[in-house]
């Protein structure tokens, strides 16, 4: 079977937006976990530079629009909606790993991702086969095993935050599912968090703590896994049906596991394959229930 340019341009966008997401996770554990950079300097850093790279590819792709036409039509772009999750989710995420434990946090995002959209999802109208709510609770409990080793009764503080985070997610997840412009929709809705930016900036600076090693992780986390991360999110979300992005985005602790074996020295345990076969399993299950495409 020859695949189209939409499945290709599906399955690639997918696997580089999921490996973002992971690669976001490692650097948030390498950063906020070592202690090399407070929670509110690199939530700055990360949206600011992700904006920032942001306008730079999108000049990049318009350079024979004139400038001034450009801007005015760029502010039609994005949503203040989609600027307000996208700060949530960011600054729920950075404060929520100073209490939370890296396994715990991850379980809390991911569940209250998966449950808000496919909560919303049903709520508006949508209903899921016998196949689906098999491969979603497949998936899920395997999600679950992959976190397990480390499950403790966490703060409420922490606890709150990160499902925050988590519901700020599957929010913006959804708001783009409309988007036909996916990378003017995700500049502007950086460039709306600029206000808020500002704000945090002026709230917490007396309490910012900033090292060499911390930025460069937030940098990379701005620019890679957020500001590229989320563009090529936005552009396959419209392809994506029901309550496959919730799903697939189960995918990304088991990314995130491998990536921690070759950049963070953890080791890839039997525990660890076992979980990751149960949430891939989950998703091909859900994926080949209906089409997607």
């Amino acid at each position: 079977m020859i695949l189209n340019n939409k499945v290709i341009k599906l399955v690639l966008g997918t696997v580089l937006a999921l490996v973002a997401f992971a690669a976001n996770s490692i650097f948030c554990r390498l950063a906020l976990g070592a202690g090399v950079i407070d929670a509110s300097g690199f939530t700055l850093i990360r949206l600011f530079s992700g904006t920032i790279t942001l306008i730079i590819l999108w000049l990049l792709l318009n350079k024979s629009t004139k400038k001034t036409e450009s801007y005015r039509t760029l502010m039609q772009f994005g949503s203040w909606k989609g600027a307000f999750y996208l700060f949530i989710y960011a600054l729920s995420f950075s404060y929520a790993y100073l209490t939370l434990e890296t396994g715990l946090g991850a379980l809390i995002l991911f569940a209250a991702v998966q449950i808000t959209m496919i909560l919303t999802n049903i709520l508006m109208g949508g209903r899921l086969s016998r196949s689906e709510w098999c491969g979603v609770i497949i998936a899920f409990s395997g999600f679950v095993y992959l976190v397990s080793p480390t499950i403790t009764s966490p703060s409420l503080e922490g606890f709150l935050l990160m499902t925050a985070s988590g519901v700020a997610w599957g929010f913006y997840s959804m708001n783009g599912k409309s988007s036909k412009k996916p990378l003017e929709d995700t500049l502007g809705n950086f460039v709306r968090t600029l206000p808020a930016l500002i704000f945090l900036f002026v709230a917490t600076f007396d309490a910012l703590s900033l090292t060499v090693t911390g930025v460069i992780f937030a940098l990379a986390s701005g620019v890679l896994a957020s500001g590229l991360g989320y563009a090529i999110w936005y552009s396959i979300l419209p392809l994506l049906k029901g309550t496959t992005p919730a799903v697939l985005q189960l995918l990304v602790p088991v990314l995130a596991a491998i990536g921690g074996v070759f950049f963070v020295g953890e080791a890839f345990s039997l525990h660890v394959l076992l979980s990751s076969s149960f949430i891939l399993g989950g998703v091909l299950m859900v994926l080949f229930s209906k089409k997607i495409v």
